[in-house]
């Protein structure tokens, strides 16, 4: 089903990508130290068309592919990294309609709104008990049959962005006889939904991910995703979305990227009295400016080089990618904390954006699957297909 005629979608406006990256460092500074929701940096990726820049043509969208959805998130993430993550979490159930699609009245009303303002989606599937599904396990969120469709109850952690989505992808289960596990499409302004803020976090203040308690939230029979048997088929694959994880790393490469902008820029400012000249003239300076860049081209390139064979349709196994996210992860952080190494005492003034970077970068790793969980399906997958045959 396409989208209606009056759902004109904003031109994702690529080749401005670097103006919208500038727009959002103007005002980085300030919602970190405020943790208020981003609500004008929200409306400049709107109107620069990013929010929805991956819904697919036949939708009326652009059909931004993983290399230009990896561009933007790198993008807005060296701009401001919590306008990223809400940006991510709205954009990537877009970009997968095509392997997970919703019915179709329902996400021509969420194009219809998607047109007219920012309209934000986030999966809420982390749980108190639970903790992350990357680990295995049940939602304890529990859906119930009504007579017009369902009721949901639970409690959530972690959404990103809470009190400003317009939608809630609910990971629950079912009271039916033989359970069954989904995505059940909560919105916002539904009775029964409370945002507790509990997001304290050292980095990505601004990101508001805070918690979501559902009391009997009623929604229609049509408001459900991908409802499947209780077992292991209803595990969260961590390979099978290896492309995923992938952009999301793109995402800190950002973070990565604006911490090198500012120790070149104290390097060349930077004239100690008993030198007399710039630090960047020094080969110690010179040194840890050139490893800062072999950590972060060679991320970029593990990164770009999963998402262009995704572009051109080719097959990539899922332990690739996401091995090249643990690695990509893994140089950003490593980056940042090389330039705060070097810059010491000014690196950690709250003063200049460095210390900002230094926390953000430190959520790299926290995104499901962490590593360790990454790293066991990795080896898994590998150490089977090495296994002897017959």
């Amino acid at each position: 089903m396409t989208a209606p005629a009056a759902a004109r979608l904003p031109v994702p406006a690529l080749d401005r990508l670097d103006e919208v990256t500038r727009t959002l460092a103007a005002t980085a500074g300030h919602y970190d130290r405020t943790a208020a929701f981003p609500y004008a940096a929200i409306r400049t990726v709107h109107e620069a068309g990013l929010l929805t820049a991956g819904v697919a043509p036949e939708h009326g969208g652009a059909g931004a592919g993983p290399t230009d959805l990896a561009r933007i998130l790198l993008a807005l993430g060296k701009g401001d990294p919590s306008v990223a993550l809400i940006t991510a979490m709205t954009l990537l159930p877009h970009a997968f309609q095509t392997r997970r699609p919703w019915p179709p009245e329902l996400y021509a009303q969420v194009l219809a709104e998607s047109a007219a303002g920012p309209t934000l989606l986030n999966n809420a599937r982390v749980e108190p008990d639970l903790g992350s599904p990357a680990r295995g396990g049940l939602p304890a969120t529990l859906a119930r049959r009504t007579a017009g469709g369902w009721s949901v109850s639970g409690h959530k952690r972690f959404v990103t962005g809470a009190e400003g989505l317009s939608y809630f992808l609910v990971w629950a289960g079912t009271d039916e006889p033989r359970p069954r596990v989904g995505t059940f499409v909560v919105p916002a302004g539904s009775p029964g939904i409370e945002v507790v803020p509990a997001w304290r976090q050292l980095g990505l203040r601004a990101s508001g991910s805070h918690d979501l308690i559902l009391t009997e939230v009623e929604i229609p029979a049509g408001h459900v995703l991908d409802l499947t048997d209780h077992g292991p088929a209803a595990q969260q694959d961590n390979l099978a979305a290896g492309s995923l994880h992938v952009l999301l790393a793109a995402l800190y490469l950002g973070v990565a990227r604006a911490a090198q902008t500012y120790v070149h820029r104290f390097a060349h400012e930077r004239v100690p009295a008993n030198l007399g000249r710039p630090v960047a003239s020094t080969d110690r300076f010179r040194q840890a400016a050139g490893e800062i860049e072999t950590l972060i081209s060679t991320a970029e390139q593990l990164v770009f080089g999963v998402t262009g064979r995704l572009d051109r349709g080719l097959a990539v196994p899922g332990t690739e990618a996401l091995a090249a996210k643990v690695v990509a992860v893994r140089h950003a952080t490593t980056a940042v904390q090389t330039g705060l190494r070097l810059l010491g005492n000014p690196g950690l003034s709250q003063d200049n954006p460095l210390e900002r970077h230094f926390r953000d970068i430190q959520s790299a790793g926290v995104h499901a699957p962490q590593e360790d969980t990454a790293l066991l399906a990795i080896g898994q997958a590998v150490l089977a297909a090495a296994a002897p045959r017959g």
